[in-house]
């Protein structure tokens, strides 16, 4: 399969006054076309950074310290502003967490769409409200016409979030990154943006990065699945293995946390403690100080992703032999 973009031991920092933290560490990561990934971990995990850092919007004192991020042959990571405005929103798009905030309040649905078709394409205004009228059918929003003219107040909260994945869809991109996008809508709504999700990428051909915290919801609509714990994958493998066969000690912890898990119980399961400040790593391990079944060596060793027989990549010294001397 033809890969869409590569990244390669990518680094983010945030030089902050009390020292460096650095929210993603060493991550490397493919998607192919048409494929679609999950990247789960609780909050704090670097995955909002992850997204943003592909699209370059890092906003200072964050930066880009290492690595590459390959798309279409080329290291974005190093391009200027004005080059990575030819590919954001163009060729990449993203669906952000809060689509009241994403929208502008005092501006038309029309005039915000239309903005960004004629931003990137050569096409005339009757063109261009023409694809704005395809884009909002293709998310199935109800006449189509009518609200082009509306502004975001007067649509729900459903229906604004079809309205930013109609206005990431605008210019055909490559790849769609979707951070956490059901975050603020109720388990129906979310059910129905997933499913929209999936149907565009299929129907597009499109390259999807989900970005959420929810196992339950990546697990229906990705393919692959990435594991973030403070700033790196810990487990990387399809979707299916990991949710069913789980190797990380944090990635089972996860699982066994989702309400549907409990049982008959009346307290969920939860993993102990939080996860480390990243202004002060362990020397080892990132997951030690949380793991239940660590050794010496992960007190004093960084493990990095080994694949295992199953294909699934895990970071962890003491799982199905990955990673042993």
């Amino acid at each position: 399969m033809e890969t869409l973009i590569d990244i390669k031991n990518l680094r983010v920092d945030f030089a902050l006054r009390s020292g460096t933290v650095r929210a993603v560490r060493d991550v490397s990561l493919s998607i192919n076309k048409g494929e679609r990934l999950g990247i789960v971990g609780e909050s704090g995990a670097g995955k909002s950074v992850l997204g943003f850092s592909i699209i370059n919007l890092i906003s200072k004192p964050g930066k880009i310290t290492d690595g590459e991020i390959i798309f279409k042959g080329h290291d974005i990571s190093k391009y200027s502003y004005d080059q990575m405005r030819k590919i954001r929103g163009n060729r990449i798009s993203m669906i952000f967490q809060d689509p009241m905030m994403t929208l502008n309040p005092v501006l038309t649905i029309g005039t915000q769409m239309m903005e960004t078709v004629l931003a990137h394409m050569d096409v005339s205004k009757k063109e261009a409200e023409k694809i704005c009228l395809e884009k909002l059918t293709k998310v199935y929003i109800p006449s189509p016409e009518k609200r082009l003219s509306q502004y975001p107040h007067e649509f729900s909260g459903g229906m604004r979030q079809r309205i930013v994945i109609a206005i990431s869809l605008l210019t055909s991109p490559n790849l769609i990154i979707a951070d956490e996008p059901t975050t603020a809508l109720d388990v129906t709504i979310q059910a129905e943006i997933m499913d929209l999700l999936l149907e565009l990428c299929k129907t597009e051909n499109m390259g999807l990065i989900l970005i959420t915290h929810d196992l339950a919801v990546v697990s229906e609509v990705t393919q692959r699945i990435a594991v973030l714990y403070a700033g790196k994958v810990v487990e990387l493998g399809l979707s299916e293995q990991i949710i069913n066969n789980p190797q990380h000690p944090y990635t089972q912890g996860l699982i066994q946390a989702l309400p549907q898990m409990a049982g008959g119980k009346k307290r969920l399961n939860q993993i102990p403690g939080m996860m480390p400040s990243l202004l002060d790593m362990p020397k080892g391990c990132p997951f030690e100080p949380r793991c239940t079944i660590c050794i010496e060596r992960c007190k004093q060793e960084i493990p990095i992703l080994k694949e295992l027989e199953s294909g699934t990549q895990v970071a962890c010294f003491m799982r199905n032999g990955a990673n042993k001397r």
